[in-house]
Parts: C-alpha cells; structure tokens; sequence
C-alpha cells in the first residue's frame, strides 16, 4: 500500500474537499443548498474511483416518506432529514433548526474550515477537520456562534457526524461494563435501527466509552478494513448510530445526553471537543496500534517518560492511616525497587470512614500530628517519589466545608439530595468554587513537595440544578470544562508534577482527560483473571503506558480468588505496573520473588510502554500480547492460561510482528529463536496447573 503525503485539497468546479491522511481518504461536499455532504471515507484505492469522478451527485428521493441519501457531515433538523440530527437549536421565536449557506472555506495546513451561516438568522458554524502526516487519524469538531441579539437555544452540538461505505453487513465493536468489571470488549452485527451509546453520569461512565469501531463482520485481529472513532469528552455524551433500511449506516456524537438544553447567548462562541476517526486495513489490532500511536504522538501530556513503578497504600491501610505505618509500609516498598509511594484515602480532615471529612483537605492531626511533611521527606530519601490521592469535586455533608458552603454542592430545589457513597458533588461551574479547588490543589502540591497526585471522583452526576441560574443546563457542560482548566494549570505552575484520573476505577476515561493526565486507573478490581479481560478492552483504544495495573493480596479484595504471585505479577506487567496490598505482610519468599519481578519490569519497561503492541493468536485456554520496539529489535511476549483441562496441547504463540530473516536471543533462557520459526507457532513455555504465566524477553542478534 502506498502512502501518500496528508493534505487537504478543494476542487471549486466539483465543489469537493479531499483529505489524505498517509493510509486512507475522506471526502465531502458542499450541496447546492449549503450543506456539507459526506462523500466517501476509506483507502487510497477504494475512494479513487470517487475522486476521480467527473461529479457526484446525491441520490434522488426515492418517495416523499424517505430522505436524502447524502449523509450530512453534521445533522440538522430542517428539510427531508429523518435520522438523527447532531444540532438542534430553537431560536427565540420558536423557529427550530438551521438551513446552511455556504460562508466559505480555509485550508491552513492540514486544517480545514468549513464556514456555515444560517439563510435567515444570526447562527455561525464552523466544521473544523485537520489531518497529520504521522497519523490517520482525523480530527472533527464543530463551532457554533451567535451574532444576534437574542438567545439560541442548543439542544444538541454534536462534533461530528461519520459514514462509512455500503458494505455486505455491519458490526459493531464496543466496550461495556460496570464498577469492577469496565473495558469488556462486545461485538454484535448492527440492526437496521437508531442504536444509542451514552453515559447520563457526568463521567465518562464505567458502563460504556465514547470509542467504537465498525467493520464488515469480516474483519480480524491483523487484516481486514475497520473504521472507529473516539470522542475526546469526560462528561457525559451520546453517539447514535444509525444504519437505515437503505442498509446505509451513519453516527453522530458529541457531548451531553438527551433532554438536556443550554443557551447559547449574544456573541457567544460554543466550541465542541474532538470527535476524531480512522480507517484502517489493517483489522482491530491495526486499528489498536494506530490509536496508540496518535494518543502518543498527539495527545498525551508526557509520552516519552518511563511510566514509575507505584506502591499505593489503599488494600493495605483503608481508612486506617497513620504515619508510622506509611513509613513502614514506604520502607518495604523502596526495598523491592518501587520508584513512587503513594498515599490514599484517609489522611485528611475527620477521614475515619467514607461518611466524612470529603472536602477539609488538610492533614488528619491524629494520624499526622507533624502533618505530611516528615513523610514526604522521608519518601524522598529513601529515593521514591511521593504522590497523594484526592477527590478535590466531591464532598461530605459532615464536613467544614459543607458546614460553610452547603450551597456550593450541585442540587435541585424542592428535591431530596441523593447521597453516593455518603458523598455531594460539587459544582465546579461556578466561579468560586473552581477557584477554592485551585487555590488548596496547587497550596497542597507547593508546599509538600508532591510530585503524583491520583485524582479520584468515586459518584456520578444527580440532582443536577442551579437554583436561580438562567442556563441550569450548562452545569454539565461548565463542571468538566472546570477540571480540565484547573488540571492544566497545576501542570502548568508545577511542570514535575504528574497525575493519574481516576473515577472509582475506569470511570473517567477518554482522549478528553487523558490530554491532561499521564495515566488512567483502569479498574478498583485488581483480581488478575478479570483483569485480563479489562486489560483487553482497555487496549482497543488505550496505549499500554498509560493503564495503571497493580499486584495485590490474595486472596484478591474483589473475589476472593487466590492466585500465584508470579501470575499476578505477568498481568500487571502488561501495563503501568504498581504494588498494592499489606507489604509488610508478605513472606521472606513473597519479596524476594516481588524484587526479583520488578527488576524485570523495569528491564522490560521500555518496549511495554513505548513499543508497539500486538495481540497474537494463540492455542487454547490462552491468551498474550507482544510487544514490539519501534526498531522491531527488542520484544516482549506475555502469556496467561487461567485454567487447565485434561489433553490440552502445549499453547504456542504466533508472532507475526517478528522478522522472519532474522534471529533473536531469549535473554532469560539464554536461547537462540528464529524468527520465521516463531511466527508460525511459539511454543509457550508455561508451568503446569492453573493461573500459569510466562514472560520471553528476545533481542535481534
């Protein structure tokens, strides 16, 4: 497949833009009424015909009962439109919809502007599009601006809207779940139906993420075409998708969730977040590392930095905190190589339970009557890093602070609150309260030394009002456009220091919030058997270095489960590795077996976090990664069996990301492999019985 330069070229006499990313083409045009129509979306090869078409014209309206069949780049409510609609806007008159004029285009680069302004009222937009020449990703948002004097009413501003081809049959890939069991990958053939994917919570949710992918129900983990997409939004959101009984298939996404409704005032601009997609045909794990290596190149704050290996003290301690027992545990911990000490919940406030002290964010004097500071300090020496956990958006109403401002939290008049975990939310779009949240974020992180703050948010959105505000709606909007404000200022005034979002787990995960963040906790269940299928969801989207995966007790918190050391430790290595759980507990064998692993981990740190990552077919009960360095001469190949039945063939391997020319060292059986060997089957060398793991470390000789 050839690779073409990334460019953005409009043809006046067809009125036709054409994007080139390296791999794959996007087309649209402008229709003689305004609108922007979609064109075709897929490789060089299967949109050359259309390019090189001498016009292309819409299909006529079959009857007065169907619609146009041009999928609109951005769906509107007026004219014979019936699916769904991206923007929905009411004027003050009552008027509902837009009917586009064309306002004219600018292409900057690999940026495109399409201007849009409505025929009779004072309504702007502009479709935004950029492509890169490292990435077949393209980027989509949408601005929306009101030059009259009166207010618009949004219902609705979608990003985007996306096409694919006419293909034999569609499927849809997805990620589902819940607290404890996020990221489970589902595939299912798309119905001829609106399908809706949504969170209402105010986060991203555990129970679906803004990511997806489409394909023919051919396509395989390293062949076939996929096209997906994924919103960079931490809120809440929708993505319709769409697929008509012309068998055409469509989605629009964006922010926010039915019913809500928000002004849009004079002079006001409203500018939505990145809804960006990418063709491949490469199959899903094609599509995997092409994500990767966008979130990579484009959007995560520190890629090039060795994610640290972490002990974080919550299944440990609890609530039960203290400073001798920190120390104790920072102890053990820098004894087994770990390079950041983390401490959770519990030391601050009157924090005994999870039923107070939410919002008083200064050290409990009964558990740190000198405060953080000789805790800090004595990380530091023993050469680790210090982070601290914190919920700065939630509160307890037994707290000073709701105490003081009870009408800080988000509620609804004349309603009950509803308490989640004994906790309130508090409403970040309002001025003062952003800035209280600023001001002891940045006093705690200046003053102690703190170089990791694990920032947690363990409720979703309810009651969601403003008493007395005019646009009530807006609170859905301003909250998580506050934490990213003040999330990019702390790492602004404090260029060391490094986050890590949270939300009771997977809750808050997406493109969004990882532009401000270095990793995302993928999961409160640290059970390695489920872990693998979280694991696995995560990385459709997700690159390795940024899912935070601990080794814990067992029997596992969560299960119950009991699993070997070694077993737990070969899962967590797949990631951000860290250490949870009663160090101070283990046996004399448990640490020396711990140190022994982490020093590996770090050996093989590099390709984990930074190569590339393949999902190879295997044999049996089976499952692994491989990944590969950007020069193809390190990699690294885990595998885990959970269970074992009688008869079962020794497991093997295929790794196709090997050179078939070339041969590699086994570093830690001290073998010689072939390349063209190994990719047709590596047998997996792993010890009998159930929960059984295996790590090969090879290197180009």
């Amino acid at each position: 497949m050839r690779a073409l330069p990334p460019s953005v070229v409009y043809d006046p006499a067809r009125r036709l833009w054409l994007l080139t990313t390296p791999a794959s083409r996007y087309l649209l045009r402008e229709d003689p009424d305004g609108s922007p129509r979609h064109v075709a979306w897929g490789s060089h090869e299967a949109t050359e015909a259309v390019a090189a078409a001498e016009a292309v014209a819409a299909p006529t309206i079959a009857s007065s009962f169907d619609g146009d069949g041009a999928a609109d780049e951005l769906g509107i409510e007026t004219g014979a439109r019936f699916g769904p609609a991206g923007l929905q806007i009411r004027f003050a008159d009552g008027t509902r919809g837009a009917q586009w004029a064309g306002a004219g285009h600018e292409i900057d680069g690999g940026h495109l502007v399409i201007r849009l302004r409505d025929r009779r009222y004072p309504l702007r937009a502009e479709l935004h599009y950029r492509v890169r020449p490292d990435t077949d990703v393209i980027e989509r948002w949408t601005v929306l601006a009101n030059d009259g004097q009166e207010p618009i009413t949004v219902g609705r501003a979608d990003s985007a809207a996306w096409s694919v081809p006419l293909l034999t049959d569609y499927r849809m890939s997805h990620l589902v779940g819940g607290w404890n069991h996020e990221f489970q990958l589902r595939r299912s053939q798309v119905p001829v139906a609106e399908t809706g994917f949504t969170s209402r919570r105010g986060l991203t949710s555990h129970h679906a993420n803004p990511w997806l992918a489409i394909d023919d129900g051919t396509a395989e983990e390293d062949r076939g075409p996929v096209w997906s997409t994924a919103l960079a939004w931490s809120g809440s959101w929708r993505i319709t998708l769409h697929r008509d009984p012309a068998d055409r298939l469509t989605w629009t996404g964006g922010l926010g969730h039915e019913g809500l409704s928000w002004t849009l005032g004079p002079g006001q601009t409203f500018d939505t977040p990145v809804f960006a997609g990418l063709h491949t045909g490469d199959g899903f794990g094609g599509a995997s590392r092409a994500w990767h290596d966008y979130l990579r190149r484009h959007v995560i704050p520190t890629p090039q930095e060795d994610r640290p290996v972490v002990y974080n003290s919550w299944e440990a301690t609890g609530f039960t905190v203290d400073e001798a027992g920190q120390l104790r545990l920072a102890e053990a911990a820098a004894r087994l190589g770990v390079e950041l000490f983390v401490l959770d919940d519990g030391w601050f406030g009157g924090r005994r339970d999870d039923t107070a002290g939410l919002g008083d964010w200064r050290p409990y004097p009964g558990a740190f009557p000198r405060g953080l500071g000789p805790l800090v300090q004595k990380v530091h020496q023993l050469g680790m890093r210090f982070g601290l956990w914190v919920e700065p958006e939630m509160v307890n109403a037994d707290s000073d602070l709701y105490r003081e401002h009870p009408d800080w939290v988000v509620h609804t008049p004349n309603r009950d609150p509803t308490e989640l975990r004994h906790q309130l939310m508090l409403d970040y779009g309002r001025e003062d309260v952003a800035r209280w949240a600023h001001r002891w974020l940045d006093q705690l992180v200046r003053e102690h030394g703190i170089d990791f703050l694990k920032w947690d948010a363990n409720r979703a959105v309810t009651d969601a009002g403003r008493p007395g505000h005019p646009d009530p709606d807006r609170l859905w909007i301003d909250h998580t456009r506050a934490v990213y404000r003040i999330m990019d200022q702390l790492r602004a005034d404090h260029p060391r220091l490094r986050i890590e979002a949270c939300a009771g787990g997977g809750g808050r995960a997406d493109a969004g919030i990882l532009a401000r963040t270095d990793q995302v906790w993928t999961s409160d269940n640290t059970d390695p058997v489920d872990r693998l299928a979280i694991q696995h969801g995560f990385g459709m989207f997700f690159p390795p270095e940024v899912m935070a995966a601990w080794v814990t007790d067992s029997p596992n918190i969560a299960t119950g489960r009991s699993t070997p050391l070694r077993f737990r430790f070969h899962v967590s290595m797949a990631g951000a590795f860290g250490l949870g759980g009663k160090l101070t507990e283990w046996t004399p064998e448990e640490l020396a077996e711990a140190a022994e692993l982490i020093a590996v981990y770090k050996r093989i740190r590099p390709v984990v976090q930074h190569g590339v990552l393949y999902r190879p077919a295997t044999d049996g009960c089976t499952a692994a990664v491989h990944y590969a360095s950007a020069d193809g001469d390190e990699h690294v190949i885990i595998a885990w069996r959970v269970e074992t039945g009688f008869g079962q063939r020794r497991p093997v391997a295929r790794l196709t990301a090997l050179d078939p020319a070339a041969e590699y060292h086994d570093i830690d059986r001290d073998a010689r492999l072939s390349g063209a060997v190994a990719r047709t089957g590596l047998a997996l060398d792993l010890p009998a019985g159930d929960y059984a793991s295996t790590l090969v470390h090879l290197r180009r000789v």
